[in-house]
């Protein structure tokens, strides 16, 4: 159920909260690992644990769910679950390929309907916004979700940083010459850095528009502060997390934007739990420790906005009121 509304809550402007529903496979897949092809789960260590810690947090938020976690029978228990705990589904693609944005439309139009169908047909809800995996989108995705109805898209995270995330991914992960090439613009571009934080519009030629909750990075800086740059913080100095997550907040009340928060999985899991993906950054911190961290997080949040979902989010804009960007005719 939809947990109430705090008297203090209703007059705060609202923070979107999301997770990523990355799964183990899809995360061994894009690091190189072998093996990604049995689609190994962890959501019966995550959802659990996870729902637990929003209950008590008093939070509904929106799970981004892979098609392919969806179908498989031995997760849709807790698909089922996530549903149950009154917590909204959004659309995350079939396959969880960072590189979509270089499918042709066709494909792309594939990846995103039988997701939704799949999304549907398990948990009795019709998504109403998308996410790109690995921030992948480009004008043909734009343009199908526009024609299936979506309600929004999430898919940009307005950053400067993202060349320098790809050349740490290019050497610690195991791939070869192909997929080096098919990952050449994961995590973005430094154009990326110009485009809005705030919420805006995209503008079609023929004047229909799609609405853009880009991943909110800190205003004027353009760095990220989701959880998982929090979390990589804090194996340096607790304060210095907590005085960067200050400065995120201070920065987007100064400048009067509503903050889209992103969570992945392995930012509530530690490598104590899931002992295979010990190769990614922060899996030397245990599951524990990373709970304990999110709620101090979400706490934080909560002294200054109302925390929602994101259709709820999406709901709440004044859409002609947003500044408006043309669709480009290529992502970059």
């Amino acid at each position: 159920m939809k947990p109430k509304l705090k008297q203090n809550d209703q007059n705060k402007p609202q923070a979107a909260i999301s997770i990523d529903m990355d799964n183990q496979w899809s995360y061994m897949k894009t690091h190189g690992e072998p093996g990604w092809e049995k689609f190994s789960t962890y959501f019966d260590v995550l959802v659990p644990c996870l729902l637990d810690v929003l209950d008590e947090l008093e939070l509904s938020i929106t799970f981004f769910l892979v098609g392919i976690d969806v179908q498989r029978g031995e997760n849709q228990r807790y698909i089922e679950m996530i549903a149950q705990r009154g917590h909204e589904p959004g659309n995350h693609s079939l396959t969880h390929e960072p590189w979509l944005h270089l499918y042709p439309r066709e494909r792309i139009a594939s990846e995103i309907v039988q997701t939704h169908q799949r999304i549907v047909d398990v948990m009795g809800t019709q998504p109403r916004g998308f996410r790109g995996p690995g921030f992948s989108w480009s004008a043909d995705l734009l343009e199908v979700l526009v024609e299936l109805g979506y309600q929004y898209d999430a898919s940009t995270l307005p950053t400067f940083i993202g060349p320098l995330a790809r050349l740490y991914y290019f050497r610690t992960a195991r791939l070869n010459h192909e997929e080096r090439k098919q990952r050449k613009r994961l995590f973005g571009t430094l154009r990326d850095g110009f485009r809005p934080v705030k919420p805006f519009n995209w503008q079609f030629p023929d004047g229909r528009k799609l609405l853009e909750l880009p991943v909110t990075t800190i205003p004027i800086l353009r760095i990220p502060f989701h959880l998982s740059y929090l979390l990589f913080l804090s194996r340096r100095s607790a304060r210095l997390m907590e005085t960067y997550l200050e400065l995120a907040l201070t920065m987007c009340r100064a400048t009067a934007t509503q903050p889209s928060f992103l969570l992945h999985p392995l930012d509530l899991l530690g490598g104590d739990q899931i002992s295979s993906l010990q190769f990614f950054p922060g899996m030397d911190i245990d599951g524990s420790t990373k709970r304990q961290q999110f709620k101090k997080v979400m706490k934080s949040l909560r002294k200054h906005f109302q925390l929602v979902n994101m259709s709820e989010f999406a709901e709440s804009q004044d859409l002609p009121s947003l500044a408006t960007r043309r669709i480009p005719d290529v992502a970059g």
